[in-house]
């Protein structure tokens, strides 16, 4: 950067080299950068315990950085935490009291102006929404702005499905928080980069809606996952009614689980667009008849 010095005495350098420089930016994570950084400068080894208290990270955000740093192949996780999700809310964070809340909102005017907003946006909170509040602040160690952030989602996405003035509960704020702590989701601009993406994916949801046969409303939360992964999956719309005139016809009437294995099916065989699911099809139909010859003859008569 043009103006920018750096003062580091060689014995204060850190070398990495440019496949690892490149797999590290490439983690898009900032915390993982400084946890690698900061591996890197106590020669890889060093007590997890006093590193957690020497960045002041909570256990989650110390644990998503490794996660990411892992999926990265910089670090390599013990056999016992490969794979290990973030915690549920149910899985007991700290027991918050009364007291907890008063000494962040006298010691941290960031933490005082976000009740101040979240109540503005809300209404009038309870004790026990203000201590979820810290505890997504201090335990899954979420920055006040990306709280902000998450609580104006959660509103944006109720009054999306139930209509303007419709508010989420905090339980709901809670368990949307931990699974932004999950996608790692610790700075604004991870958080924009998220939500842009999801707000691409949920404008194509009346589509498939459509192609559904159910364009008159908004999936439910549940629906919502059937579709999130329809496109993960890469199925257009085109494909998912094809998927749904299957299913009425097996089923005599539309059941989401069963419409589902359908796709899941054709994904597995790498069959996504109509035209493929329709070129299969014909194949199967044409390798059934080499098998079977005449067993439909008399239908012939009718085509």
């Amino acid at each position: 950067m043009a103006g920018v010095v750096l003062h580091l005495t060689e014995e204060e350098n850190i070398v990495l080299s440019a496949p690892v420089l490149r797999r590290l930016t490439g983690t898009k994570n900032a915390d993982a950068c400084l946890l690698y950084l900061c591996l890197k400068q106590n020669g890889d080894a060093m007590d997890e315990e006093k590193l957690r208290e020497s960045l002041s990270w909570e256990k989650l955000r110390f644990d998503a950085a490794k996660a990411a740093l892992a999926r990265a192949e910089l670090i390599r996780l013990p056999e016992k935490e490969a794979g290990k999700e973030a915690p549920l809310p149910a899985e007991q964070p700290p027991q918050y009291t009364q007291e907890d809340v008063m000494r962040r909102m006298e010691g941290d005017e960031a933490f005082a102006q976000l009740l101040r907003e979240v109540e503005r946006r809300l209404g009038p909170l309870s004790t026990a929404s203000l201590k979820i509040l810290l505890e997504l602040n201090e335990y899954l160690g979420l920055p006040c702005d990306v709280i902000y952030l998450l609580v104006n989602d959660c509103i944006a996405c109720k009054e999306a499905r139930f209509g303007a003035g419709r508010r989420p509960t905090m339980r709901e704020i809670e368990k949307e928080g931990y699974a932004w702590a999950r996608r790692e989701l610790f700075s604004v601009q991870a958080v924009d980069e998220y939500l842009k993406k999801e707000q691409r994916r949920r404008r194509l949801y009346p589509d498939y809606m459509a192609a559904l046969q159910m364009p008159a409303r908004t999936p439910s939360p549940g629906e919502e996952k059937y579709i999130k992964s329809w496109l993960e999956m890469g199925f257009p719309p085109e494909t998912v009614a094809i998927a749904y005139d299957k299913t009425v016809l097996k089923c005599h009437e539309f059941k989401w689980p069963y419409c589902n294995g359908i796709l899941k099916k054709w994904h597995e065989k790498n069959l996504h667009t109509p035209q493929e699911v329709q070129s299969e099809t014909a194949a199967t139909g044409q390798a059934a008849e080499k098998k079977m010859p005449g067993k439909n003859a008399w239908m012939k008569q009718y085509h």
